[in-house]
């Protein structure tokens, strides 16, 4: 799934070496967070956050078959 959120993130982004997607698993639920470069923010969040809404669809859609909640957390 990591990988996935970085083949997806990376082509949008000006500076792709700073893109890194961390995991925190807990009992019933796993979250991603995504960092990317502060000049990046704005690519990959979207006008009114559609890209973010784009890329948690994609993310969401993969782990559907694991029996875990999964979050996606876009930090700076």
């Amino acid at each position: 799934m990591k990988e996935l959120i970085e083949t997806i993130v990376k082509p949008l982004v000006d500076f792709p070496e700073d893109v890194q997607v961390n995991v925190q698993e807990e009992d019933s639920r796993v979250t991603y967070q995504l960092s990317v470069n502060k000049n990046d923010m704005g690519k990959v969040i979207g006008k009114q956050g559609r890209v973010a809404k784009a890329i948690r669809t994609v993310v969401y859609a993969a782990g559907s078959s694991e029996q875990k909640k999964i979050f996606l957390e876009i930090i700076e």
